[in-house]
């Protein structure tokens, strides 16, 4: 009875590691003090693995000749090798080989005079995280599974088995984070391959005798181990969906009702400011296009058009900004006047580019004067005029031929009679 007191004494110190496991872990809750559960992302095949082996106690009972019982009282090694994956926070799966050797008293039933071996599948379920909410770092977990898998021992036959257990299990074992402590109690159900009733020269009495009978000679080991589990690969679960805080309305107050509604009559009359000042902007743009459709030149100067007395059959003049070769959409709006009434496939045309000596280097004004008269010769182009049917020539600022340095930043267009 002395190792069933050993296994009893393993059973209650798990079962208290495990109670405190629970009282330590109160982080995994939301506002309202609830558990906090997944759902969780599904983890890559490399993830959440581990390896592991144990070493203890085991002892066991025997179901004898018709139903007689044989206790083994002196205990024996058991030894536990397993490799195995949790698949969620909750459920995992163990692959296990145990092994145990003890000396029966009851002959023939000495099923454990020699090793005997099980290979196993555990289905691990984690009651830390099935009551107590999933948290990666518990300082203790308990853990139950079924088992199932098939036994065989030296010398003798083979043998299928089912059983159950419970793991205390601690986390970060000598400080390591991949290593836990193992406290793994498990407990077997087999059929006693070697007895023969009818060797044994019984026959049953009765009904429930005759059951006896049929169901044959049982063991039931049990076992005690501990060792420690090695992790490998990522581990942990990531929630696949945050906790949206509730949002709870708060009623406006008469102040904050009135401010708003004072703050959108604002918006509203500076709406209405800047719509009327784009009609204004449109009805001036579109008094400009009927100018220039006229004929008549402007330049741009100190923020406003500036009318440019341009003599009769003189040549068409295109201004550009101080320092710009760009031609902007008012100078266009003239030239496409210019070129529907004027540019025709044969029409020569003369096309001299000139820059204001009041500003910049003469090489510099030389490159404005090319540049904007090649941006001149390209609209001609596609307003219709072929290109060898233009004259272009470049001035700088050596000549001025208007009086005014914003005159002075042109180009000319003149039709060769």
């Amino acid at each position: 009875m002395k190792s069933m007191k050993i296994l009893g004494a393993l059973a209650a110190a798990s079962l208290l590691f495990s109670v405190s496991g629970f009282a330590q872990e109160n982080a995994n809750r939301d506002a309202n003090g609830n558990v906090v559960r997944g759902p969780y992302e599904t983890n890559a095949f490399g993830d959440n693995w581990f390896v592991g082996g144990g070493i203890g106690l085991n002892s066991g009972i025997n179901t004898g000749n018709h139903g007689t019982i044989d206790w083994i009282i002196a205990p024996g090694l058991a030894l536990d090798v397993n490799v195995g994956k949790w698949l969620t926070p909750e459920y995992g799966l163990r692959v296990n080989y145990h092994g145990l050797t003890n000396q029966s008293t009851f002959k023939p039933f000495n099923l454990f005079n020699k090793w005997e071996h099980a290979a196993t599948l555990d289905v691990l379920f984690d009651l830390s995280s099935l009551i107590d909410g999933y948290q990666e770092t518990r300082d203790w977990s308990f853990i139950v599974y079924p088992s199932a898998g098939w036994g065989w021992y030296t010398g003798g036959n083979n043998m299928w088995l089912l059983g159950v257990g419970g793991i205390a299990k601690k986390y970060a074992f000598l400080g390591n984070e991949n290593l836990d402590m193992i406290i793994d109690l498990r407990a077997f159900a087999a059929p006693n391959a070697e007895i023969s009733w009818k060797d044994a020269g019984y026959t049953p009495k009765n009904k429930l005798d005759g059951a006896f009978y049929k169901l044959g000679a049982f063991s039931f080991p049990l076992s005690a181990t501990w060792g420690v589990a090695y992790k490998f690969g990522k581990q942990g679960f990531k929630r696949s969906a945050s906790i949206v805080p509730a949002v709870v309305p708060v009623p406006f107050t008469t102040q904050q009702y009135e401010d708003l509604s004072s703050k959108v009559a604002e918006l509203e009359k500076e709406n209405a400011d800047l719509k009327k000042k784009i009609a204004d902007l449109e009805n001036e743009n579109e008094d400009l296009r009927k100018k220039l459709a006229s004929g008549q030149n402007y330049v741009y100067e100190q923020g406003q058009f500036v009318a440019v007395d341009t003599p009769q059959g003189a040549p068409l003049t295109v201004y550009f900004d101080c320092g710009s070769a760009t031609i902007s959409a008012r100078e266009k709006a003239h030239f496409e006047y210019f070129a529907e009434n004027c540019v025709k496939e044969d029409t020569k045309l003369n096309v001299n580019g000139y820059a204001d000596k009041q500003t910049g280097t003469a090489k510099r004004n030389q490159q404005l004067s090319e540049q904007r008269a090649k941006a001149v010769v390209e609209l001609l182009k596609k307003a219709g005029a072929k290109e060898e049917n233009i004259t272009c020539a470049a001035h700088g600022a050596s000549v001025q031929p208007f009086e005014g340095a914003a005159k002075n930043r042109v180009v000319t267009i003149e039709i060769v009679k």
